[in-house]
């Protein structure tokens, strides 16, 4: 077998399908895929053809096996395409096709270029760990990019030529748009992201990279306060409530709660709020640092507790108890007139708990905010005093 390529026996290779599952299938990130067409493109320079498939080597040491379609040989140039089967994963670049364009450098003296082609983001701002102006590459993939095509292109190399790579993603802008990186100041396109090859079924990696970016970013442009919102219309509602902030402050941390905090503290904010509904609120109040449904249910006795502080009857107490959503015990204490009272208590233990998972020396506050939303009120942890 030759090196870097691997014949396509059934069942061994992976490729995208259009067909999504809510199961335990890991897939690929982006960065993976693109060492794969990589590594396909610099052997088709080194044997005249691109292989059908190729065996990359991925950041966490493990070969695996890829696809390569589109291949061809044109000279000094070659093309291949690597499709992205992100698994299970709900992830926007699912389907992608991660391109590389490679080109012999005749008397190059061995010197290897990783560019950035159509689809693949420019990086506008600073604190990204990356050059602003450069192509959005993150460090780890960039390496592993470099690590698999120098060792399929070594003959060249070796020879004193050197290499050119560009890797492009068709579609790559209106993907972007569905994700964090206008925020961050990256435009154009999508990130190059991964740092260990694989996407885990539903811990939707790229966000959390991409929220994790955010604060960084907002670091490096020296702001010390955020706002962290679990959505759009929290956001929205957010924004609102506090105008003089700058946009960089207002960060979606979704569901990734234990990400979002543990990187504010180390970014060393002084000042972090977080905006929520009932429903994510709840689960913060549990301690739960992912408020996905997948990590657990809402705790219904504590929405019910919250709701005996607020003046809930006894009857409502005991259906709030077996109801089915946190959405329930809000909308029938709205409808009593108790909603501040209620939310109040909720958003109190809420603070309670966040402070006590995430110490540090920072403020911590909360907006809460109703379904369209509306704000419902602001708590600062000095009411927990």
């Amino acid at each position: 077998m030759n090196e870097g390529e691997m014949p396509a026996p059934a069942g061994k290779l992976r490729k995208a399908t259009p067909r999504r599952g809510r199961g335990n299938r890991t897939g690929f990130t982006t960065g993976a895929n693109a060492a794969a067409a990589a590594l396909a493109a610099v052997l088709g320079l080194v044997r005249g053809r691109v292989p059908d498939s190729v065996l990359c080597r991925l950041p966490n040491g493990q070969e695996v096996a890829f696809a390569i379609s589109e291949g061809r040989v044109e000279g000094d140039c070659a093309h291949a395409v690597s499709v992205k089967d992100a698994g299970d994963d709900p992830d926007v670049t699912h389907g992608a096709h991660l391109t590389a364009d490679a080109r012999r450098l005749p008397g190059g003296g061995g010197e290897v270029v990783l560019r950035g082609g159509p689809g693949v983001g420019t990086v506008t701002r600073p604190g990204l760990g990356l050059e602003v102006g450069g192509p959005a590459i993150n460090p780890v993939p960039r390496r592993n990019i470099i690590e698999n095509l120098c060792r399929a292109g070594e003959p060249l190399l070796a020879a004193g030529d050197g290499l050119e790579v560009v890797i492009s993603v068709p579609g790559g802008e209106e993907m972007a748009k569905r994700t964090l990186n206008g925020r961050l100041g990256i435009l154009g396109g999508i990130s190059i992201l991964g740092t260990t090859g694989i996407v885990r079924p539903y811990s939707t990696a790229a966000f959390r990279a991409s929220l994790v970016q955010a604060i960084q970013v907002a670091a490096a442009q020296g702001q010390t306060r955020l706002v962290l919102t679990t959505g759009g219309r929290t956001e929205k509602c957010a924004m609102g409530q506090f105008p003089d902030l700058a946009e960089s402050c207002f960060i979606q941390m979704g569901d990734f709660v234990k990400a979002a905090f543990q990187t504010a503290i180390r970014c060393r904010m002084t000042h972090i709020c977080v905006g929520g509904m009932v429903g994510k609120l709840t689960k913060m109040a549990q301690g739960l640092g992912v408020t996905h449904a997948w990590k657990g249910e809402v705790d219904r006795t504590l929405l019910a507790e919250c709701a005996a502080e607020a003046g809930a009857p006894p009857e409502l107490q005991e259906a709030i108890r077996s109801a089915e959503t946190a959405r329930y015990a809000a909308e029938r204490l709205a409808g009593l007139g108790l909603s501040l009272p209620f939310h109040r208590a909720l958003g109190l233990r809420a603070i309670k708990s966040l402070r006590a998972a995430y110490p540090g020396p920072y403020l911590l506050s909360l907006l809460v905010c109703g379904f369209e939303g509306e704000p419902i009120l602001c708590l600062d942890e000095a009411e927990n005093d």
